[in-house]
């Protein structure tokens, strides 16, 4: 039986900053380019405040990046935490198709036996 993959040490602030669609939309437009505070925040209904308190979140889990640049804080994503969510994902999704593989190994298996 294959264990569950051991994830790096900030998954669960990684997935925590990625469980809210405003935070998995800034890490989407900073991945198209550097953005301003002050830019990502027109793009929501909410105030400037809330906006960086969201930009926080993801750069405690490193997902973004943030560069002061005279009166602007220009965000940018940091690719290499999305590709460590990635990866994650991809073995949890490794582990679960190989589970599910031995079950229809085991039900065809026994379909077999009801057979003879």
């Amino acid at each position: 039986m294959s264990a569950l993959p051991s994830a790096p040490a900030d998954a669960d602030s990684l997935f925590h900053a990625l469980a809210d669609p405003t935070r998995r939309d800034i890490v989407t437009r900073a991945m198209h380019g550097e953005h301003s505070v002050s830019a990502l925040a027109g793009h929501y209904p909410m105030s400037f405040a809330a906006v960086q308190k969201h930009v926080a979140v993801l750069e405690r889990a490193t997902l973004v990046t943030k560069e002061r640049r005279g009166r602007e804080h220009l965000v940018r994503t940091n690719i290499d935490a999305v590709r460590a969510v990635a990866q994650v994902l991809d073995d949890y999704e490794t582990v679960w198709r190989d589970r599910m593989d031995r079950f229809a190994d085991v039900l065809a298996s026994r379909q077999e036996g009801e057979r003879s």
